[in-house]
C-alpha cells in the first residue's frame, strides 16, 4: 500500500502531477492523506502533557496517533511538497510532528539513538520549483535524514522539477526530464 502525503494545495500543482505521474508508475493501492484537509492540533502544555502520558502507558490505539500508526505501517510513502521559501509547506512539518511518536515510528536504543520501527522499505519525495533549489537540506534533506535514521526507512529518493517559473523556461520539457528520471530510477528497482 502506497501512503500518499498530500502537501499540494493549487489545483494546477505541477508537484501533484509529478507525484501522481510516480504514483501510476508504481501501481499499487494508494490511501492519500491531504494536509490541507488536517486540522493539526496547538502544541501547547496541555496537549504535549496528554501526548507524553499516553505513550508512556503505551496507549497508541488513542486517536491522536492515528497518523503515525497509518505512517508506521505504510509499505510504500510518497511525498509531494512543493519547495516555498526554499522549504516545505508548514503543513508537512505539523505532519511530521503527529507521526514521531517513541514506540509507533521509532524507539530508542540503550545508547540513545534512535531506531526505525516503519515497515515500509521505500519513501519517495517529490518536490516542484519556480526556481533553484538552492539548499535540499531545508526540504528533501530533513526528510531523508528523519527517514533513514530515525524512522528506519532505508531507500529514500527525491524526485525534482527545478525552474518552472523563469523567463523563457520550457516548462513542459523540464516536467518531461522529471518524468523520465522516474521511468529511470523505477527500471533499476526492479
Amino acid at each position: 500500500m502506497i501512503l500518499f502525503i498530500n502537501a499540494c494545495v493549487r489545483k494546477e500543482s505541477r508537484t501533484k502531477q509529478l507525484a501522481d505521474y510516480l504514483i501510476a508508475k508504481l501501481n499499487e493501492r494508494v490511501e492519500e492523506v491531504r494536509l490541507e484537509d488536517i486540522l493539526f492540533p496547538v502544541s501547547d502544555e496541555a496537549f504535549l502533557q496528554k501526548r507524553d502520558e499516553l505513550i508512556s502507558q503505551e496507549r497508541f490505539d488513542d486517536p491522536m496517533f492515528a497518523p503515525a500508526r497509518q505512517f508506521a505501517e505504510a509499505d510504500t510513502i510518497v511525498i509531494a511538497a512543493p519547495c516555498w521559501d526554499h522549504s516545505f509547506p508548514a503543513s508537512l512539518k505539523q505532519y511530521i510532528e503527529q507521526i514521531s511518536v517513541t514506540g509507533i515510528t521509532f524507539r530508542y536504543n540503550d545508547k540513545g539513538m534512535p531506531e526505525g520501527l516503519c515497515k515500509g522499505s521505500r519513501l519517495y519525495y517529490v518536490t516542484t520549483a519556480g526556481g533553484v533549489i538552492f539548499d535540499k537540506a531545508f526540504g528533501y534533506g530533513y526528510i531523508d535524514f528523519l527517514s533513514r535514521f530515525v524512522f528506519g526507512i532505508r531507500r529514500v529518493k527525491c524526485f525534482t522539477a527545478e525552474n518552472l517559473d523563469l523567463d523563457g523556461a520550457d516548462t513542459d520539457g523540464i516536467m518531461s526530464k522529471a518524468k523520465e528520471h522516474i521511468d529511470s530510477e523505477l527500471s533499476d528497482r526492479r
